[in-house]
């Protein structure tokens, strides 16, 4: 599904732990690493497909996380022109995306990569807070910096 302006809708899940720490996740077969991520279908609503998202990349189920809150409206980022499969009509420029932050309140052990047949990533490891901003492949890196800003408050323990 690409919208009128040439846009994906997409989700993002930011993923924390009992330290503070985010999920940081090796794409299988790639060399990048990122947050999990993925479309929208034309019947889910943001939540709905953070949820499902969340399930097939990680194997993780809404009982296993809390979720903390979300961007307000879509953040968008474009793709470089070498990353454009002209050959696709809509022709997609790049992404829109909701950004969700949860906190793990399951053991690790329910993690499971493997959870569909085509699995998105190949491994994990728990990072600082702002740590992928300046490892996530650079056409993203302002997306991520806007998302965790934005996030950043809703992580911070209340007290």
């Amino acid at each position: 599904m690409i919208d009128p302006d040439g846009y994906r809708p997409n989700v993002a899940i930011v993923l924390l732990n009992e330290q503070g720490k985010v999920f940081w996740a090796h794409r299988a077969n790639q060399d990048g690493w990122q947050f999990p991520q993925g479309g929208m279908r034309t019947d889910e609503t943001p939540e709905e497909a953070m949820f499902r998202e969340l399930e097939e990349e990680t194997g993780l189920h809404s009982h296993h996380v809390e979720l903390l809150g979300s961007t307000p409206g879509w953040l968008k980022y474009r793709l470089p022109k070498r990353y454009l499969r002209r050959h696709h009509k809509p022709l997609c420029i790049g992404q829109k995306q909701v950004w969700f932050l949860l906190k793990m309140v399951a053991d690790e052990s329910r993690f499971a990569l493997d959870a569909t047949d085509t699995p998105e990533f190949s491994e994990y490891r728990w990072v600082d807070f702002w740590y992928p901003v300046a490892h996530v492949i650079p056409f993203k890196r302002r997306v991520y910096h806007r998302a965790l800003t934005l996030l950043e408050p809703l992580a911070l323990p209340s007290g």
